[in-house]
């Protein structure tokens, strides 16, 4: 089996935002922030936890479903005793989802990545524990922007996604992807057991687990997540 550096396209000038590629990356020098929580100019939210002065910290990424909102994104994660110690943010999708469910990349990227760039700028972050982590449509766009984007990303928790729809490939990110196997609006058989084993067949790490119930991200499901990528 081919990784996916060799049996993928690299990286090409032309690239960008219509791609869904990002360009920030963690800062050499950042300033870190008090803790707390900051609205970046209505775009995004960011939580900067209580943390040793220069100590870097693991940042994820949250993502809202469709028709959710930022608050709801990082209410979802911060709440979780095993979050404590994460820098999280949660940008708010343009439309009531994300740009490239519903016309193609482009807007949402770009807001995406200047909140990425005032993150990084505000805490210390360390550069190998980036992680984007969403839910239902969420994690349909965090699979795309994984794959997408694995040379910053190097962790990506998709919690019952739909589909993957990524233009180009960078880095080799590692995967966790659960499914309630009574999930109703994106039922398991036509979305995580295709999208599995096609990650796997371009040579990806992907851990998978199913679970009993729905359209859901249940907390225990949600902690053995958020375990698996500190203990990676």
């Amino acid at each position: 089996m081919s990784t996916p550096e060799e049996a993928l396209p690299h990286p090409r000038p032309e690239e960008g935002v219509r791609h869904g590629r990002l360009t920030a990356r963690p800062a050499a020098t950042p300033v870190t922030a008090e803790p707390g929580t900051y609205s970046l100019d209505g775009q995004a939210l960011l939580r900067v936890p209580t943390t040793s002065p220069g100590t870097p910290s693991r940042l994820a990424v949250v993502l809202h479903g469709a028709g959710g909102s930022a608050q709801q994104a990082l209410g979802w994660l911060s709440r979780h005793p095993d979050a404590a110690g994460l820098v999280l943010l949660a940008p708010q999708s343009i439309a009531s989802t994300w740009d490239m469910i519903v016309g193609g990349y482009g807007p949402d990227v770009t807001r995406l990545d200047a909140a990425l760039k005032e993150a990084f700028a505000r805490a210390v972050v360390d550069a190998e524990q980036v992680a984007v982590a969403g839910f239902s449509d969420g994690a349909s766009y965090v699979l795309s922007l994984g794959v997408t984007n694995g040379d910053l990303f190097r962790t990506v928790l998709a919690f019952s996604p739909g589909f993957m729809a990524p233009m180009v490939h960078h880095g080799i990110p590692r995967f966790y992807i659960t499914h309630g196997t009574g999930d109703r609006v994106l039922p398991i058989d036509s979305c995580s057991r295709r999208l599995v084993p096609r990650l796997r067949e371009q040579g990806y790490q992907v851990t998978y687990h199913e679970f009993d119930g729905g359209h859901e991200v249940p907390p225990q499901i949600l902690a053995t997540a958020v375990r698996w990528w500190a203990d990676g």
